[in-house]
């Protein structure tokens, strides 16, 4: 194929901001695994990572290959997936780093007990442009429904993943995507009219024309969101969350977005990403990455607290319909709905058990809660 679009050596270090990516890949990736491959409903279930890299860095840490296959084999529950296909398709558009890809995936099935993969796992490489494989997959599906599929498109730049390849590739009900934003070029150049194809490409749109201009503080939001919107409207994906990677000058360089149509796969990279971001911003800093401060329990729930209030006033509502909104309409997740904002809520008497409700602070699915009325 042809050669790389970027300064970088065939193997390059790792940036602290890549391993806090692969942290959100691999831990997402460990729930989907677990809900897909004990599904009945589901026979094969696909892997696809569109800039696979050289599978490797400099300093012999794995790359998001390696740690994506061996997130599946050496899950507690694999060995009870043996009736689902788990087929990965790795891409590597350079040829150097192709072949390294190539190398490191070889000795990693070579290291696996007989020498080869699990019956139920395919490995493919392939050495095309992303939009190149990508018309080829969606050739061969000729009008075919597409397995359940997490797609890792993680390019250098903005070039190479317009929003229209990504919304036909990915329009089936089961996929998913996690997408690198490169906000740095953008926020640079969205009206600096000298790439305005490949950003109308990205977009979809060229509206990014429309930005405030470079130094207006405005800016940063409407290009981030503009991206948001786009990938819900011309992609379908009902459910949308962003994760900013902030550089060692305290600069966001980019966002990864995660899109789904499937509120529990919602929940589930929420809850990841407060794993890494136990303060609730969605933000990982470079400079940063040595203290262990960043991992500390920082949850604070009482902004969750009176967004519930607000928005249930006056209602008994069921926890089912708590647990929804807290997911789709607040930065938090599922998990910290219960035992750390409901339960404190009505030992202090800002709420109260439903009729229904057995025992006090405890809310089995169905369990309706009181709101009082506002003030």
């Amino acid at each position: 194929m042809s050669g790389r679009g970027d300064s970088l050596p065939t193997v390059w270090p790792q940036e602290p901001h890549t391993k806090a990516k692969h942290d959100l890949l691999t831990g997402y990736l460990g729930a989907w695994f677990g809900i897909l491959g004990s599904s009945p409903r589901h026979a094969r279930v696909i892997v696809f990572d569109g800039f696979a890299g050289p599978g490797v860095y400099e300093s012999g840490e794995p790359g998001s290959p390696v740690l994506t296959i061996n997130r599946l084999l050496h899950h507690d529950h694999f060995s009870r997936w043996g009736n689902t296909e788990f087929v990965f398709v790795f891409n590597e558009r350079d040829d150097d780093r192709y072949v390294s890809l190539a190398d490191t995936l070889i000795e990693l099935e070579r290291a696996q007990p007989g020498g080869a993969w699990p019956s139920n796992v395919r490995v493919h490489h392939r050495n095309e442009s992303f939009p190149g494989l990508a018309e080829n997959l969606l050739e061969g599906l000729a009008g075919a429904t597409l397995a359940p599929t997490f797609a890792f498109v993680d390019p250098f730049g903005y070039k190479d993943v317009p929003l229209d390849l990504i919304k036909r590739l990915l329009s089936y009900d089961a996929c998913e995507l996690f997408i690198y934003f490169d906000f740095n070029s953008v926020s640079r150049f969205a009206t600096a009219g000298n790439v305005d194809k490949h950003f109308g490409a990205l977009f979809g749109t060229d509206r990014f024309k429309d930005a405030p201009p470079a130094g207006d503080p405005a800016r940063p939001r409407f290009l981030h969101d503009l991206y948001e919107e786009q990938l819900r409207s011309v992609c379908d994906f009902a459910y949308v969350q962003s994760f900013a990677m902030v550089n060692r000058g305290g600069r966001v360089g980019n966002y990864m977005f995660f899109c789904t149509r499937n509120l529990t796969a919602f929940d589930r990279m929420k809850s990841t990403m407060w794993r890494l971001a136990p303060d609730g911003d969605y933000r990982f800093e470079d400079r940063f990455a040595d203290q262990d401060v960043l991992f500390a329990d920082q949850r604070d729930t009482e902004p969750l607290k009176a967004a519930l209030l607000q928005r249930f006033a006056g209602s008994t509502v069921s926890i089912d319909d708590i647990l929804k909104f807290t997911i789709e309409e607040t930065p938090f997740y599922s998990g910290q709905v219960k035992r750390e904002t409901l339960a404190p809520m009505q030992r202090d008497g800002l709420i109260s058990g439903g009729p229904n409700q057995k025992r006090a602070c405890q809310y089995p699915d169905g369990t309706l809660v009181v709101f009082p009325p506002k003030p």
